[in-house]
């Protein structure tokens, strides 16, 4: 029998949300981000969820309730995240504005990038950041490069 190292539908590096109230992110992000939950399991008392997994732009993505004892803790309860994620979109604008509608805070607006996308970035109600992205045009490295010495000295990154 031939099995395949990685699960069916997901891809090699898949993100991994710790949430101090996971089966309300689940939600929130079903409303955002059109996540497709693919399955949840609850912890041995029922009170928790232990992990659960969503598809989010055609990628996978885990999640669980905090798990201190496993030095697993939720953005709410480190003060902050170690980490960020980034979503292509179809239409950026429209999901940035669906997010804020829903509560996230804006972290840098919608604004077209000197490397052809149109980027913006928000923190969800959970304390996960999200940067929202969409390729506006195709350049080549030599004019990213220009457009990039451009931006500096014009004082943006």
């Amino acid at each position: 029998m031939n099995i395949s190292p990685l699960p069916k539908g997901t891809q090699a590096v898949v993100p991994y949300l710790v949430m101090h109230d996971c089966a309300q992110a689940i939600e929130f992000y079903k409303k955002v981000f059109a996540a497709q939950e693919v399955m949840r399991m609850a912890s041995p008392d029922k009170k928790k969820i232990h992990h659960a997994e969503l598809h989010i732009a055609g990628c996978m993505v885990y999640m669980a309730d905090e798990c201190p004892e496993s030095k697993m803790r939720s953005p709410k309860n480190l003060g902050g995240t170690t980490m960020g994620l980034t979503i292509y979109c179809l239409d950026a604008d429209k999901v940035f504005n669906r997010a804020v509608k829903q509560g996230c805070k804006v972290v840098k607006a919608m604004e077209n990038q000197f490397w052809g996308d149109r980027m913006g970035t928000v923190t969800d109600p959970f304390g996960h950041v999200w940067t929202l992205m969409q390729r506006i045009e195709e350049l080549t490295p030599q004019q990213m490069m220009e457009r990039s010495k451009q931006a500096m000295m014009a004082g943006k990154s």
